[in-house]
């Protein structure tokens, strides 16, 4: 064999020093990302709870009261409600639904480890809150 066939291909430093700066990438770009799908997920928590009051209102529209029921669980909430399907998974935030005096209260609760204690209310006046979340970005709705 001659030199010319030695001399082709990556030393094992080389491969090394490709494998660290992957890792380093890695390390910073996983948790923006995992951020990123923690906050979209709220968001998505919200966009139902809006979706839901719609529903609530649409009731209300047709019967001239609120839906009574006090609601917990997705299934629950989403079997009362025609119409209205979470786009969030039953795994990553559960609705419940309760009458109050100023008409009614709608809540998403975080389920998944990222989103434990994470909770968004919406109430018959429109006042939205939301607690408890993971310091993900700006989350005001």
């Amino acid at each position: 064999m001659n030199a010319r066939t030695y001399g082709r291909g990556f030393t094992l430093l080389e491969v090394m020093v490709v494998l660290a700066i992957l890792a380093i990438l890695a390390a910073l770009a996983l948790p923006i990302y995992m951020n990123y799908i923690t906050r979209s997920r709220i968001r998505i928590a919200q966009s139902d709870l809006l979706a839901l009051s719609a529903s609530v209102e649409n009731h209300r529209q047709r019967t001239l009261l609120y839906p009574t029921a006090t609601l917990s669980g997705t299934a629950a909430v989403t079997g009362r409600f025609t119409g209205w399907t979470p786009a969030s998974k039953p795994t990553d935030i559960s609705f419940t639904y309760a009458t109050d005096a100023s008409g009614y209260r709608i809540t998403a609760t975080g389920v998944s480890s990222r989103l434990a204690g994470c909770s968004a209310s919406l109430t018959a006046a429109n006042a939205r809150t939301t607690a408890g979340c993971p310091n993900v970005g700006d989350l005001s709705w």
